[in-house]
């Protein structure tokens, strides 16, 4: 009996490590300079103007971290040759298109992928459903302080995305009212944040559910020989 006990107990006690990262859904990594996104399963830079205090030898961005939108690209490019926080892969953010559930700023649906509540794009999903920052207000005045306190320099403003409209537009997020719209490319007030695919941290629960899981075997394998 006891026996089966511990093994129950084991099981549990890795049921509980399996489940841990959907606990939260935006995980501090890097020792705070990387934000991990379960959800999208995303990393972002934590400083969200990076490109203030380092250019990545690119000239031609505005003091305040501002850039136009080839700037932008060529940022991310610099980032990556840099191999910064050991990745080679940054890029910037994607916007969907199109998003069925964007809305006007009264809450009535739109056909495009313009306007707010646009949840489909990287940038408003962390807008409205990471920060729970509400349409027609700025991020850091409506935003969890909780979730916002795992990034540095959010800009109540306007941010590229890597998503192009046409040859001389771009698609772009605003975090201080909570919209989606293009902009030209030639636009240099607009700042820039490095987003990739995947976890940037090297994560220890897939270890330890194998040791778990080992344990478990050898517990079953252990009462199958007793028999």
């Amino acid at each position: 009996m006891k026996r089966f006990q511990r093994i129950g107990a084991l099981g549990a006690m890795l049921t509980i490590f399996v489940s841990l990262p959907a606990n939260a859904a935006l995980v501090s990594a890097l020792s705070g300079q990387a934000v991990y996104d379960t959800d999208r399963d995303i990393s972002w830079v934590a400083d969200a103007n990076l490109a203030a205090s380092n250019t990545f030898g690119v000239t031609g961005i505005n003091a305040n971290g501002t850039m136009t939108w080839d700037k932008a690209n060529e940022w991310i490019a610099g980032m990556n040759t840099a191999n910064y926080l050991g990745f080679n892969d940054w890029r910037l953010p994607s916007t969907l298109v199109p998003d069925n559930g964007c809305t006007n700023s009264d809450g009535s649906p739109r056909t495009d992928s313009r306007g707010f509540d646009c949840t489909g794009s990287e940038m408003g999903h962390l807008f409205y459903d990471e920060f729970g920052a509400t349409r027609l207000t700025s991020v850091l005045s409506t935003g969890d302080s909780t979730e916002l306190a795992k990034f540095t320099n959010v800009q109540s403003n306007s941010y590229w995305s890597g998503s192009e409209f046409d040859s001389s537009n771009a698609w772009g997020f605003n975090f201080g009212l909570g919209g989606q719209g293009t902009g030209g490319k030639d636009f240099s007030s607009t700042f820039a944040w490095a987003v990739r695919s995947g976890d940037v941290s090297a994560v220890p629960v897939p270890a330890a559910v194998w040791l778990f899981g080992s344990g478990l075997i050898g517990l079953l394998g252990m009462a199958r020989r007793k028999r």
